[in-house]
């Protein structure tokens, strides 16, 4: 396959320097591998995979209801088509914090992030949500940490304390994760700059922003968070928003018209969807087959 010329290895080391470089990385959201491939052509620093678009793909509500099989084997598709780092939210460890970790890294994946509610989780930017006690998070990180093989693969630790327990608890929180180990925190639903900065300055290492929309966040742009210090950001949802919205408008115009004329110049073309696809790297030389070329295509 034509996917990737770097080891899982160097993917891993490449994110970690990077991180120790201060640069602000930027990882949208994948819902699928075609477009972690887009993410990778246009520049951006790597690729995450969200349990919550996982979880909207299979038709579903985002409160649990994958598995660890379901969510593995989709992200190690993504995370195999390009030479980015590939994050990936395994929401609150599948019931078995060890074997989720070797499964991940086994996959391909370059860090996973590992969050603070129940069981019966929901989307970190809803109301009512219900989390573990800090003791209990804290096994979970440790358990976690110590299954990885590859030091380079990053445990993230989401704490959902902010909108349950307010800033200070979260504070508290987040100071106990990093004693456990965790490389990296993921405060979630932080609501403005001022909570986004109280986090930082208790904060010892690596620090994830969340810029998703419709949620309980101010959305603040790359320059504003570099600012702030933090060193990854996540768009988790956007790439799916962006795609599903203009598949209900076609779909709609199509039923309306009657056929698709009116909507074609929103489609992603012929010639455009075999280039994202690097159809060409697969040509074999005197089999007529597959002597392909995108040229002469729309």
């Amino acid at each position: 396959m034509h996917f990737t010329k770097k080891k899982i290895s160097e993917k891993r080391l490449d994110l970690v320097k990077t991180l120790k470089s201060k640069k602000l990385m930027r990882f949208p959201g994948a819902y699928n591998p075609l477009c972690a491939k887009l993410i990778a052509e246009i520049g951006f620093d790597g690729v995450y995979v969200s349990g919550g678009v996982m979880s909207n793909d299979l038709g579903l509500p985002d409160i649990g209801l994958t598995t660890l099989d379901q969510v593995s084997y989709r992200s190690g598709q993504i995370a195999r088509v390009t030479d980015l780092p590939t994050i990936v939210d395994i929401d609150t460890g599948f019931g078995n914090c060890k074997k989720t970790i070797e499964v991940f890294e086994s996959k391909g994946l370059s860090g996973c992030h590992l969050e603070d509610q129940i069981a019966e989780k929901r989307c970190g930017h809803l109301d009512n949500k219900e989390l573990v006690s800090t003791n209990e998070m804290v096994k979970k990180i440790k358990v976690s940490v110590k299954a990885r093989k590859d030091k380079n693969f990053l445990i993230i630790a989401r704490t959902d304390a902010n909108s349950v327990e307010g800033i200070d608890k979260t504070l508290e929180r987040i100071k106990a994760y990093e004693d456990a180990g965790a490389d990296m925190i993921f405060p979630e639903a932080m609501r403005d700059e001022k909570e986004f900065e109280k986090v930082r300055k208790i904060a010892n290492g690596y620090l994830l922003a969340n810029m998703t929309e419709f949620g309980k966040s101010k959305i603040l742009n790359k320059k504003q968070l570099e600012n702030l210090g933090y060193n990854l950001v996540i768009y988790p949802v956007t790439t799916q928003r962006l795609a599903m919205q203009s598949v209900e408008i076609g779909l709609k115009s199509i039923f309306n018209e009657g056929h698709q004329n009116k909507i074609i110049d929103k489609m992603q073309t012929r010639k455009r969807l075999y280039e994202l696809v690097e159809y060409e790297k697969y040509n074999t030389p005197d089999k007529k087959i597959t002597d392909f070329s995108t040229e002469g295509h729309e």
